[in-house]
């Protein structure tokens, strides 16, 4: 990772100085697809020693970005070109906000003279981003491209994190002498009033871009204070867990915003002796098995639950809009989002703050007096019991065998070859929802899913990311197969860039999720069929190796080489034919 602070000049082009800000705020890596519009940047930030990963889709570029914010707690960085370019990222820029990731999206733009005159690939790109960021800067002038970095990387991180964009026309990112040759040639040499008028407005328009670009201001590196719930909020919560007889905490992606602070996190967890369900990013926060950890029937349990404390999770579609917590029930929202905190549900403790200090708080301001795992062992003894017997369920269900690959049977596989340090990236809706499941994540910050959006298409980018945030894990991506066609384009990003990822493609020809309701509601798979595509000739085409699975025989063996191919540096598709099965019936979501 860069470390050095640059040492600021007058001398360079624009891209020089965003380059410069990003290398002061320690960017590892650029994902990008280029652009004339934006080539100064990347140029600069390769001879500063930041890595540029290209791409195949502007979205892949912005999801990879994403998922290094989620899994560093740093902003990650994108860079794309003008028009069509912005546009294309706008769907994980969506993602991003929904998922509270804070996400640096550099943008090129049309030149400032020309922009709204048919220039290539201008449009107004306020309208069509802002409503996606929380801060839209649009940069005018060359002196201002480093202090607008130094912006972004404030507000992205600050309060409720989230994307942040950058616009940078194109004239404000090349050198000074190139510009305004350009400008002078764009005024011409005739003499008559109109002519003259023109010289004089591009002339005076050329001062103001490069006015006071001679002082170049010094990257600031400014550090971000976490909002921290007040006092009253924190002994309000402490005595209503101390006298609760079934407390229940559920823990979500916002509370390890903090994501250097999962290990103390997850220290103070188990300290609260609280059971727990994890969900989004917060999977594996107590590692594969902890018995405080709950895995299966958390409607239930929040039904019984005489008070529950949301960390980081909003009353959304996930908890019915708040209809799982009973009324009777204390309810307290750790969020940094007082609009999430009450949303849909008006907690009776609203503390509004990071999620993740605020559970460390409790777990320090708790007694030491008393050991609440003895207090609440009949509580947490009847959820671990129904949890152990859908365990037997989900192992009853993966002995049912057919032409193909139970998929059950195929994750209990994974769940016992997949290295202690993989990351599981999932991207689809049957199949990935089946692997939620089954799977246990290892560590926290190692299970990556798109959030709230439910987007599919982020397979591809969020392996990226997480690859080059965790370098030397094992990334594995858990693809459906409609979810894979987004992004299979990008096994020809792995293979040039050197990222080992292994896929595993659940081939069922079918968008499964919507078809088993559809066609028992509406008596039609319309648009709902697909093929049983050789995904792994696909890849292998890209140079990465491809694996065929037709029979749950063949299940272990393929795993197994996946693995050692990733470990010996090359990335892998596994297309494995699966069975139909009822698991997840009833499971459309509204």
């Amino acid at each position: 990772m860069p470390t050095n602070t640059p040492s600021p000049s007058s001398n360079g082009h624009g891209g020089d100085r965003v380059a410069d800000a990003l290398l002061a705020h320690g960017v590892p890596s650029i994902f990008t697809l280029c652009g004339g519009h934006i080539s100064p940047i990347l140029s600069a930030a390769k001879a500063r020693g930041i890595r540029i990963i290209d791409v195949r889709d502007e979205a892949t570029a912005v999801f990879a970005a994403d998922a290094t914010a989620r899994l560093t707690g740093l902003p990650g960085v994108a860079a794309v070109t003008a028009g069509p370019g912005i546009s294309n990222t706008i769907t994980a820029l969506k993602n991003a906000q929904l998922a509270q990731s804070p996400v640096i999206l550099i943008g090129g733009a049309a030149p400032t003279a020309l922009q709204g005159r048919g220039a290539l690939q201008d449009i107004d790109q306020r309208p069509l981003v802002a409503p996606h960021v929380k801060l839209f800067r649009k940069i005018t002038r060359v002196r201002d491209l480093g202090p607008a970095v130094d912006e972004a990387f404030e507000v992205a991180q600050a309060g409720v994190p989230g994307p942040v964009f950058i616009e940078c026309p194109v004239d404000l990112l090349y050198d000074e002498a190139s510009i305004r040759q350009w400008y002078a040639d764009a005024a011409g040499k005739g003499t008559s009033l109109g002519d003259r008028a023109l010289r004089f407005y591009l002339n005076r328009h050329v001062k103001k871009m490069f006015d006071g670009s001679t002082n170049v201001i010094a990257p600031q590196v400014r550090p971000i204070t976490p909002p921290r719930a007040p006092d009253a909020s924190l002994k309000a919560a402490l005595a209503a867990l101390a006298k609760a007889e079934r407390p229940l905490m559920v823990i979500g992606s916002q509370a390890l915003v903090m994501s250097r602070e999962a290990t103390h996190l997850a220290e103070a967890v188990a300290k609260l002796g609280v059971p727990v369900y994890l969900s989004g990013m917060a999977r594996g926060l107590l590692g594969r098995d902890h018995p405080l950890q709950m895995r299966h029937q958390r409607r239930n349990a929040l039904r019984e639950a005489d008070c529950v404390l949301l960390a980081g999770v909003p009353c959304d579609f996930r908890l019915d809009y708040g209809k799982h917590v009973r009324r009777s029930a204390t309810l307290i929202a750790a969020n940094r989002s007082a609009k999430d905190a009450r949303l849909n549900r008006k907690p009776d403790i609203a503390a509004i703050g990071d999620a993740g200090l605020f559970l460390q708080a409790l777990a320090q301001a708790q007694p030491s007096s008393g050991t609440p795992n003895a207090r609440l062992a009949g509580w947490i003894a009847s959820l671990r019991a129904r949890d152990l017997e859908r365990e037997v369920e989900i192992d009853q269900q993966a002995q049912t065998a057919g032409e193909h690959v139970n998929p059950i049977a195929l994750f209990r596989a994974l769940e016992k070859e997949a290295g202690d340090n993989a990351v599981l990236v999932a991207d689809g809706g049957d199949f990935v929802a089946t692997a939620s499941y089954v799977m246990h994540p290892r560590a926290p910050l190692t299970w990556l899913d798109p959030g709230a959006f439910g987007t599919l298409g982020v397979g591809s980018g969020f392996a990226l990311g997480a690859a080059l945030a965790r370098p030397g894990s094992e990334v594995w991506i858990i693809f459906g197969d409609g979810a894979c066609g987004y992004g299979l384009v990008e096994f020809d990003t792995f293979v040039r860039h050197g990222i080992p990822v292994i896929a595993l493609v659940g081939n069922d020809a079918g968008w499964t999720q919507i078809a088993r309701e559809q066609v028992k509601m509406l008596h039609d798979d319309v648009a709902t069929v697909l093929a049983r595509t050789n995904y792994h000739e696909v890849a292998a085409g890209f140079g990465a190796e491809g694996i065929m699975v037709k029979t749950m025989a063949e299940v272990p063996a393929a795993l197994a080489r996946a693995r050692a191919l990733a470990h010996s540096g090359k990335a892998v598709l596994v297309n494995v034919w699966l069975d139909k099965t009822e698991f997840r019936e009833g499971s459309l979501s509204m």
